[in-house]
């Protein structure tokens, strides 16, 4: 597995801070990082022991999106998802 560029992944910890996420809020050590597609992904240790993983732009170890930034929590669809809703919409009227 890969690690996070830079350093050993021994020494991250990371929060998991997707809103939605069960996990949300809590913090776990990271153990290994995997680059991949589509997504990269950091595994750890999770509740009751047992391995696990979650992408890592769910955590504070991802690059923070520029659209939830910039929002600051007033807007919580992008144009490209609205444009998707609409599609569906559409898609489940016919």
């Amino acid at each position: 597995m890969d690690t996070a560029p830079g350093e050993g992944i021994d020494s991250h910890r990371f929060r998991v801070t997707h809103p939605f996420h069960p996990l949300q809020g809590q913090e776990f050590k990271a153990i290994a990082w995997r680059r991949g597609w589509p997504e990269d992904r950091v595994y750890f240790v999770g509740i009751g022991g047992n391995p696990d993983s979650i992408p890592v732009a769910f955590t504070d170890l991802g690059v923070p999106d520029p659209f939830v930034v910039i929002s600051a929590g007033r807007c919580h669809l992008r144009l490209r998802d609205w444009i998707e809703l609409a599609d569906l919409v559409e898609e489940l009227k016919r």
